[in-house]
């Protein structure tokens, strides 16, 4: 017999939207910054190889602190460590829109990029730690839902804030956003457990803070379709150095980031889940745009609100997923999502039949699917963990998302480049059909999620 979940207190809903808040600001950033690179272009009067680095940048230094999220958190503690990477967010947002060459605006989107590579995985563990197993699941689907509404908004949003306004309104939209969120925070998120004697691992740091962002950059690179020796030998760099840290840290006594978590299966499962459901998103992310355009003819604005489907689609089925979670257990709610994103990836394999109205259905469908099956094995891999490792764990996880993205990139620009991106051609149908083996990978992988502790 099932038990019904507890009721969460209103203090922790409060919590899950402020935190989710920064979410939310570092994925809109992040999705509406690619659209206004032309503008910039002309307003900077700066080659787009440089302006480029606006985006680029944002990403690499992202992966650089990342890592350094666990040591953060249990040295100052991650609501301290949350509050101070918002901060430096919004000062960085305000930099942004004041730069007046394009190095003064690459540097502040660096510092933007630092400070959100901490705001995310630090705002889930205040979370993770704040509320007991059971509430997890409702709680992680309003920061979910945060997170889905930055991409699902993002173009449309920032094509209005370009075509209307300026682009610096991109970044100084996130004061009125950041400061609310401080303010909130001041009495509501709390602090966190300090360990001042907390030592860091200079050669793990040196190790993963060069491995993971050449890693990234070298995926993103083949990603944009820049596949030469220099962008395959830093991205075979970057897996190296990444996984001779994986070797170090898990020998360590002081590490890092405690990567032995993931030798519980109860862990390294629902993680493993997130990460192939990350490589379905970012591939079709990638893949879904060049079809529509392509193959259907579509301008870029209705392809984009085809993805704006997509991204509702995610939105809306968010706030029920959690409770799904907290009452049925990730696994099922998991299975489920993972089962839906196959069935909504295999109309495309044979897409000569599908019809626009068909199309939009699918594609809401599919977000919805993508959610079902990655936030539960985010709260599922929480439920593995105890109060003083969740810094360790928020890191994996996201380190496991943006791999998993990466990796889905590549693989689908590998298709188009060898079989070429004729409307008609084979590429389409193959590409297609990776994602769906990448999202029965996925499915696999939900099978193994363990069911919830009842107590932390």
């Amino acid at each position: 017999m099932l038990l019904s979940p507890p009721e969460i207190p209103r203090r922790l809903w409060v919590v899950a939207a402020i935190t989710g808040s920064g979410a939310f600001m570092a994925m809109l950033d992040s999705t509406i910054a690619n659209l206004a690179l032309e503008a910039i272009r002309s307003d900077l009067n700066s080659p787009l190889s440089s302006v480029q680095w606006v985006a680029t940048g944002y990403l690499i230094a992202l992966a650089v602190s990342l890592p350094l999220t666990g040591w953060l958190g249990r040295r100052f503690g991650d609501g301290r460590l949350w509050k101070g990477s918002i901060l430096a967010f919004v000062l960085a947002s305000i930099i942004c829109a004041l730069g007046q060459t394009v190095t003064h605006l690459i540097v502040a989107r660096c510092l933007q990029g630092l400070a959100a590579g901490l705001m995310v995985p630090a705002g889930q563990a205040v979370l993770a730690s704040a509320a007991e197993r059971r509430q997890l699941g409702r709680l992680m689907g309003m920061v979910g839902f945060a997170i889905a509404l930055g991409p699902a908004l993002g173009p449309a949003f920032g094509g209005i804030l370009i075509d209307t306004a300026s682009w610096r309104w991109m970044f100084l939209i996130n004061v009125p956003v950041g400061g609310a969120a401080l303010i909130g925070a001041g009495r509501l998120v709390p602090p966190g457990e300090t360990s001042p004697e907390a030592q860091i691992d200079l050669r793990g740091l040196i190790l993963i803070g060069f491995g993971l962002p050449l890693l990234l950059y070298g995926a993103a690179e083949i990603g944009s379709s820049n596949i030469n020796m220099l962008s395959l030998a830093i991205l075979g760099f970057g897996v190296g150095l990444t996984a001779i840290f994986v070797n170090h840290a898990s020998r360590s006594p002081t590490p890092l980031i405690d990567v032995t978590l993931l030798s519980r299966s109860g862990f390294a499962a629902p993680v493993l889940t997130a990460g192939l459901t990350g490589a379905a998103m970012y591939g079709g992310l990638l893949l879904l745009p060049i079809f529509l355009q392509r193959s259907l003819g579509q301008t870029p604005t209705e392809a984009g609100l085809m993805l704006m489907a997509m991204g509702l689609g995610s939105a809306c089925i968010l706030p029920a997923a959690g409770s799904f979670t907290d009452r049925y257990g990730p696994r099922a709610v998991s299975l489920t999502g993972a089962g839906l994103l196959i069935l909504t990836t295999i109309p495309f394999v044979s897409s000569g039949s599908l019809i626009i109205a068909g199309i939009v259905i699918v594609l809401v469908a599919r977000g919805a699917g993508l959610a079902l099956a990655q936030m539960p094995a985010i709260t599922a891999a929480y439920n593995e963990v105890d109060e003083a490792e969740t810094g360790d764990a928020a890191t994996l996880i996201n380190i496991g998302q943006r791999i998993g993205g990466a990796l889905g990139a590549i693989a689908i620009v590998a298709v188009i480049e060898q079989l070429g991106d004729a409307p008609l051609g084979p590429a389409y149908p193959v590409a297609f059909g990776a994602l769906v083996l990448v999202s029965v990978a996925a499915l696999l992988a939900a099978t193994r999620i363990a069911a919830p502790r009842q107590q932390r």
